[in-house]
């Protein structure tokens, strides 16, 4: 099985999972890190955008949903529900889609330079504000 298709069947995992009805609950997974070099953040923005093509293909195309506006509002006070708060926090941009009552986001989170990059997964019933 290659990258792309072992990290969607893991999406695909995520999506399947108990979230509270009605509730905020959501599920943040990591499918891939990489330390240090730019080329580990190049290649998994990359790998990003290879699964963002599949599930594009799945549910339609979508741009990049850029994530300077909500840390902006954040820093202004503004209450950002969660995932989206701390995802504004950890990534510069997502790729996001409503998959029936479930919203799916896949971006990379490397903002923090003294932490691992990291692809991250998230499902959640709380719409992106």
């Amino acid at each position: 099985m290659d990258v792309v298709a072992r990290h969607l069947a893991a999406i695909d995992r995520l999506r399947a999972r108990d979230l509270p009805v009605g509730g905020a609950g959501h599920h943040i997974v990591e499918l891939e890190s990489g330390r240090g070099a730019r080329a580990a953040a190049d290649d998994l923005h990359a790998l990003r955008e290879a699964i963002a093509r599949r599930l594009g293909a799945r549910w339609g195309e979508t741009p990049p949903w850029g994530q300077l506006t909500l840390r902006l509002r954040l820093a202004r006070g503004e209450e950002i529900p969660e995932p989206w708060a701390t995802l504004c926090l950890r990534a510069d941009e997502l790729d996001v889609w409503q998959a029936e009552d479930v919203w799916l986001a896949v971006g990379v989170a490397d903002r923090d330079e003294a932490d691992e990059i990291r692809l991250l997964a998230t499902v959640t019933r709380t719409a992106p504000p």
